[in-house]
């Protein structure tokens, strides 16, 4: 199995550089053909995100669409599936910044109760805790 990089995913979402797009699907149909699959590591999944809302500007729901339909490719075997998929569904439901949300989800899943933080706009979710709250 091979894994993919954040830059193969933004690709294959944005379509902004025509052939690498078109190299992208190639080789996502090559691998649907001969039931291949690629490896998605979570930090692609974190770094994707990043890219979209700080590069593209895409938007919240739209990120989130993508990613709900990135996990039902049959090609993508992604880490930590149950995070991710407990991440877009929360993520619809609250404001939180999505890559801390994606962290925190993770620490969550893992028996975190909350993560320590001193980032401030981060504790308005839940997940979040202020770590000077603990000093």
């Amino acid at each position: 199995m091979k894994a993919l990089d954040t830059n193969v995913l933004v690709r294959f979402l944005v379509k902004d550089e025509a052939r690498q797009a078109d190299v992208v699907y190639r080789v996502f149909k090559q691998a649907e053909a001969e039931n291949r699959l690629f490896w998605v590591p979570l930090l692609v999944v974190l770094e994707t995100i990043w890219v979209l809302e700080s590069v593209y500007s895409i938007s919240r729901a739209n990120i989130l669409d993508s990613l709900s339909e990135l996990v039902l490719m049959p090609i993508l075997k992604f880490e930590a599936l149950a995070t991710i998929q407990h991440f877009i569904s929360r993520a619809c439901e609250n404001n939180c910044d999505l890559g801390d949300y994606l962290i925190a989800s993770a620490a969550h899943l893992s028996g975190c109760d909350h993560v320590l933080t001193f980032d401030k706009k981060a504790c308005r979710c839940d997940l979040f805790e202020s770590i000077e709250a603990n000093s």
